[in-house]
């Protein structure tokens, strides 16, 4: 796991480990934030003051918070794919359906407890990045990437096209769920599994 956003999402990238530390407390400071204030009220002084750092550090890496959302849903997109990846680790070849159930599982306990990411996740909350590179194709073309690997077969189009609708698809329900519930409405979740199994199983079967 990378222990920092992708570069592109930042003025600077820390080179040493001392910078790399500072910009993970100001990541941590701006996700306990968000949890807290909401990101109208995210500051880039309340930011630093949080994270113990002086406000030059923060300019240092991001122009506003617009920007610091964007590397801390990156961050999050980092984390989400090394928690999978460990879990695939242990799974065995057993096809691609315990690989979805691992995917929602990592995902739903990711919006349950990781701070900031109920308002951020992957950037859908707070949209971020261009069109060709937002959230969901982002997730898509990282979950498509594991899944051919995890099955052994090619991530060709047609592959990351049926990934990409079923992120779409999931997105669009997961947040149907807490809406319903703050931990996740467990009916809407199921049906979530329903559907994607039945679609995917066209694809992948």
């Amino acid at each position: 796991m990378r222990a920092v956003p992708h570069v592109t999402s930042l003025r600077r990238a820390p080179v040493q480990r001392r910078s790399a530390e500072r910009l993970a407390r100001i990541l941590d400071a701006c996700a306990d934030l968000l949890d807290e204030v909401g990101y109208d009220d995210l500051s880039t002084r309340a930011v630093a003051q949080r994270a113990g750092v002086p406000i030059g550090s923060v300019y240092r890496f991001f122009g506003n918070k617009r920007q610091m959302a964007d590397a801390l849903a990156q961050r999050n997109l980092e984390r989400f794919t090394a928690r999978v990846t460990d879990r695939l680790k242990g799974a065995g070849d057993r096809g691609w359906r315990p690989v979805m159930d691992v995917v929602i599982d990592e995902y739903l306990d990711m919006k349950r407890t990781a701070p900031g990411f109920s308002l951020v996740d992957f950037g859908n909350q707070i949209p971020v990045g261009a069109e060709r590179t937002g959230p969901n194709h982002r997730v898509a073309d990282r979950l498509t990437d594991l899944l051919s690997a995890h099955l052994g077969r090619t991530a060709d189009e047609n592959l990351r096209r049926t990934v990409l609708i079923a992120v779409e698809t999931a997105d669009g329900l997961v947040q149907l769920a807490f809406r319903l519930s703050p931990e996740g409405d467990e009916k809407v979740i199921e049906e979530l599994r329903e559907m994607l199994r039945a679609y995917l199983a066209r694809v992948l079967d």
